[in-house]
């Protein structure tokens, strides 16, 4: 029965996956239709009167009408939400209000409704469809997904509305959809503790012949899951072997008796497992399961990740599955292995914002139709959750087209930048020089970010680096010049200011398990585990204070030093 449900999913996925492109090939139309459509549902709600959406006719007046939003102009609305009040931003009734991961700033509410939910789970079948017809070409056969992000609320309103990571919104309102495609049962993702969760979600995919494809929101996680199924395989392998579930988990016994319930020995299984961790030493994703394919998050940040994930899942293709976030969806991945996404020309409103815009304070807007390839842009979004204009923040570069669709990748928040004097030092700069530097000196990291030391005027640079088990650095001095050298060549700006005005960088090698500490600190901030994103650069002083530092290396300065870099 599971095997036919994957299959009719899979099918479906497919039609609205070819619908959507037919809508790819009349983008301009596509958004006006929508944005018409939305001001004509919204007009009546009490958000929709002050901004007057009854008067307004065309892309124009909306764009000269309606200012440029941020969360700051919705948050006294959303209280009242919160509260219990109907028609305030949208007109059908709020179901979940999803809570921002708050990585990057303060924790923020979206709300959900029946509508803007349809809207983005069509953007994830969308996603499916090109999945499916990819894994085809590829001839990468589709199975169950293992996936343990949380089922965990954080909370209810006082009304009674639920709140929580989007995640966990996403996977209650469509469970039955989920509970088809898992390899796990749906209850092994209740466990308020984040061990006992994995490893029951393991235990189950581990037994499961068809588990084919691992999930997870980003690489991050998914290098977790596998920390998880190295750690503990052998009790894994004896839970496969008895039939029991660890007695040591921390799991909610009602939980558990169900949990038990669906489960039984295989030692036939628990054999060949063993057997692997034998002969390889550990136990891997890609020598557990015979994966056809990852879907997590790619741009960002992810590519610092995907340099580990050979040693764990071979050359299993990655998949970005959505760009999305707790305020939108943005765009659907259409290939392996591919950066971009397309937009969601059906599902929002969009418009972009070029970078000589970003500092005005309500700055001129291009249109989908009308961005350039290779040109980076702030993004603005208007959907059925009930925002109009709204500046998430997010940074993108177009990459092309798809059709008549322009294909994103998200490359920075425009808040995460680092100056020490005005030199604006991106995430995506500093990522794509910690890439260069972990090939070039066959060195792994745990992981790292770049903050400015407290006491100099102008401040350093200080990258601060945790080295991965096993990793050496036998040559700091040179990896911290080489930092210094390859961020001037990729930052034009940081060159041009580096030798004058911006002093050396130092390098900070934290002991290990640092990052591990610095992740149960931003837990304890309440971020939820299934949307914490390390910030790779941070303006925060104190953002690793209290970590233990091994050494710190200096850039030795010397005179017309930096000309020898071009």
């Amino acid at each position: 029965m599971s095997t036919l449900m994957l299959s009719l999913a899979a099918a479906v996925s497919k039609q609205v996956k070819t619908r959507f492109i037919r809508q790819t090939h009349h983008a301009e139309a596509a958004q006006d239709a929508f944005l018409r459509t939305l001001l004509q549902a919204h007009c009546q709600t009490e958000f929709g009167r002050e901004l007057g959406l009854v008067d307004i006719k065309t892309i124009d007046q909306f764009r000269d009408r309606v200012p440029i939003s941020s969360y700051s102009d919705y948050e006294p609305y959303i209280d009242r939400i919160a509260k219990g009040e109907r028609n305030i931003l949208t007109p059908d009734p709020v179901i979940y209000l999803s809570l921002t991961s708050g990585s990057t700033g303060k924790q923020k509410l979206i709300p959900i409704t029946p509508r803007s939910r349809r809207f983005r789970s069509y953007v994830n079948q969308v996603s499916a469809g090109f999945i499916a017809e990819a894994a085809q070409r590829h001839q990468r056969p589709l199975g169950k997904m293992l996936l343990t992000s949380s089922l965990q609320l954080v909370g209810h309103t006082s009304s009674g509305i639920p709140y929580g990571p989007i995640s966990a919104g996403d996977l209650r309102l469509n469970s039955t959809l989920y509970r088809q495609v898992f390899a796990h049962p749906f209850d092994a993702l209740k466990p308020a503790d984040s061990l006992a969760r994995h490893y029951v979600c393991l235990l189950f995919a581990l037994g499961d012949p068809q588990t084919r494809v691992i999930g997870a929101n980003f690489p991050v996680l998914a290098l977790r899951l596998a920390d998880y199924l190295e750690s503990y395989a052998d009790d894994l392998i004896h839970d496969l072997e008895t039939g029991e579930i660890a007695s040591w988990l921390k799991l909610e016994p009602e939980l558990r008796a169900k949990l038990e319930r669906r489960w039984f020995p295989n030692p036939n299984r628990a054999a060949e497992l063993r057997h692997i961790l034998k002969t390889e030493g550990r136990l891997t994703p890609r020598s557990a399961w015979n994966l056809s394919l990852l879907i997590t998050a790619r741009g960002g940040t992810s590519n610092f990740y995907f340099e580990r994930f050979p040693a764990y899942f071979g050359n299993t293709p990655i998949f970005g599955g959505l760009y999305a976030s707790s305020e939108a969806a943005f765009g659907s991945y259409y290939d392996f292995n591919q950066d971009g996404a397309i937009l969601a020309i059906d599902t929002g409103f969009f418009e972009f914002i070029p970078e000589d815009q970003w500092y005005v304070s309500q700055p001129q807007t291009v249109l989908a139709s009308e961005v350039i390839p290779s040109q980076c842009y702030r993004i603005l979004v208007t959907n059925y959750n009930g925002l109009y204009r709204y500046d998430i923040g997010d940074v993108v570069e177009v990459l092309g087209f798809y059709n008549q669709a322009p294909i994103i990748v998200f490359r920075h928040r425009l808040g995460g930048m680092l100056s020490s004097i005005t030199e604006k030092t991106t995430e995506f700069h500093v990522m794509q020089v910690m890439q260069q530097l972990q090939q070039e000196f066959h060195v792994t990291l745990e992981n790292f970010c770049i903050t400015l030391s407290e006491q100099d005027i102008p401040p350093h640079y200080l990258v601060n680096i945790e080295l991965a088990p096993g990793s050496l650095l036998p040559d700091p001095v040179s990896f911290i010049h080489q930092f210094d050298r390859h961020l001037q060549a990729i930052h034009t700006s940081y060159a041009i200011k580096r030798p004058d005005q911006i002093p050396a960088p130092r390098l900070r090698i934290l002991a290990p398990g640092s990052f591990a500490i610095l992740r149960q600190r931003l837990l304890q901030r309440g971020i939820p585990e299934s949307q914490l994103k390390f910030p790779h650069i941070s303006n925060d002083r104190q953002f690793l204070a209290g970590l233990t530092i091994e050494q710190e290396v200096e850039v030795e300065e010397v005179k017309d030093d930096w000309a020898r870099y071009f």
